[in-house]
């Protein structure tokens, strides 16, 4: 008979053990609109093809036939990110997006690279603050 060995799973419990103040709550919810309205604005300039967005994609290597496709992805993983039962799932989907961008940048030279990384942080800086779960994940030692 073999035994399986069972990685133990976040009880409802120890995500709820510690209890969010709500200045921890509105600190989490204010860092974690900072990516979410940049990518936001970002994601309407794709969407309607603004000019500056059509004529500097090629400098980054993208046709102009998928701006609308990435300004779709860039807006679905905000919303994903918005809603409490989903957000780390956002914060993952965010996290890729960004990580693409900050590739990408530092790759042509445009040191930009530095604002998309600090973005990431944000994401899950916030998320940290704001969600039990993500703190019963990464629990820092004091």
């Amino acid at each position: 008979m073999s035994s399986v060995t069972q990685t133990p799973a976040i009880s409802q419990s120890a995500a709820t053990a510690a209890p969010v103040s709500k200045k921890m709550l509105w600190a989490g919810r204010v860092i974690s609109a900072i990516p979410v309205l940049l990518m936001v604005f970002s994601a309407s300039m794709k969407l309607i093809k603004a000019a500056p967005v059509v004529q500097g994609m090629p400098r980054y290597g993208y046709l102009e036939s998928q701006i609308v496709t990435i300004g779709v992805l860039e807006l679905l993983s905000c919303v994903v990110y918005l809603i409490p039962n989903t957000a780390v799932l956002g914060a993952i989907l965010m996290t890729g997006y960004l990580g693409g961008a900050t590739a990408t940048n530092f790759r042509i030279g445009d040191p930009s690279y530095i604002l998309t990384f600090l973005l990431g942080v944000f994401v899950w800086g916030g998320l940290f603050l704001r969600d039990a779960r993500v703190r019963a994940l990464i629990p820092f030692r004091r």
